[in-house]
């Protein structure tokens, strides 16, 4: 796959079955963090305010979801579920997404970035 020019572009390249999670994960973000904008980043979609907040991205039998290590170690047990490494998660595709936990964790995120100093662009 080149690499995606925007998000848009980067969830038309997938089947529709996929197509319709990597939505539901987008939408969920951006009511999560509405003033987050939306960028490619490491040829993933990810979403940015004061720094880096999430990536996510689909693979064969999940989507992945990158809060980086602060997200995952905050939501432990919530994730205790699911495979995750350092700063990654794995939502199976064949399950549905879990948009709440989701949610939890951009908020959290949200406010982790809004701590630190401003970025200068």
């Amino acid at each position: 796959m080149n690499k995606p020019k925007d998000t848009d572009d980067y969830i038309s390249s997938f089947p529709e079955n996929i197509q319709k999670l990597l939505q539901q994960v987008r939408d969920t973000i951006r009511k999560a963090a509405p003033e987050a904008i939306e960028k490619i980043s490491y040829a993933m979609p990810t979403f940015y305010l004061n720094g880096n907040l999430v990536h996510f991205a689909a693979f064969t039998n999940h989507i992945g979801f990158y809060a980086l290590p602060s997200g995952n170690e905050a939501f432990q047990k919530e994730l205790s579920a699911y495979k995750t490494g350092k700063g990654s998660i794995q939502f199976p595709i064949d399950k549905p997404m879990p948009l709440a936990l989701i949610t939890k964790i951009v908020k959290f995120r949200v406010e982790e970035n809004m701590q630190k100093p401003t970025k200068k662009k």
